[in-house]
């Protein structure tokens, strides 16, 4: 059974090969799942509020801003050997819950996140965001695969990584080998 990685309110966390990143509960809050197919390294943040957090929050607490969260979930993948232009990055979330038509943070985070994603040019390959139901999302990192929840709807496959793999003549793709890059000797 693979290890499965719990992402709380505010955390993120990063991971390397077998593993399954999962943040359940989430509303208003967004969840960002992100992953480096050429290294299979992914990374989670649940973020729970728009923009930087002020100066004077605790450390343990800024990562529950998008930005800080977003910077954290950068670093986390980059320590464990990712390089920023593979990230791929899928979203859920930005819900209102409550139906309440006065909430504004769901729409505060939708936007705070997918501006700061583009900012940071980290590439939205799918997402799941906004309505009124809430979510739980999943990456299985050994896999690249990203599952969600919706409501009491059965998980379902969001976005599956076009995985690539690493071999001595390059990085080209599924089972793919470079003809520039690689020559075959036919004597």
């Amino acid at each position: 059974m693979e290890k499965i990685i719990d992402i709380q309110t505010g955390a993120v966390r990063a991971q390397r090969g077998k593993g399954i990143l999962k943040s359940s509960a989430i509303g208003s809050c967004i969840a960002i799942a992100a992953y480096d197919a050429v290294e299979n390294i992914g990374a989670m943040a649940h973020v729970m509020l728009p923009g930087t957090a002020p100066a004077d929050k605790k450390s343990s607490e800024k990562t529950k801003y998008a930005a800080n969260a977003i910077d954290a979930l950068i670093g986390m993948m980059i320590d464990l050997g990712t390089k920023k232009d593979n990230i791929e990055v899928v979203i859920a979330g930005g819900a209102n819950v409550l139906k309440k038509s006065d909430d504004t943070i769901c729409e505060s985070n939708i936007k705070s996140t997918l501006e700061i994603l583009k900012e940071k040019q980290l590439h939205i390959k799918e997402q799941a965001i906004g309505g009124t139901s809430r979510r739980s999302i999943s990456l299985d990192v050994e896999n690249g695969i990203v599952s969600y929840t919706e409501g009491n709807n059965c998980e379902m496959q969001l976005w599956r990584s076009q995985k690539t793999t690493k071999h001595p003549f390059g990085s080209t793709g599924p089972g793919k080998v470079d003809s520039a890059s690689f020559r075959p000797n036919l004597a």
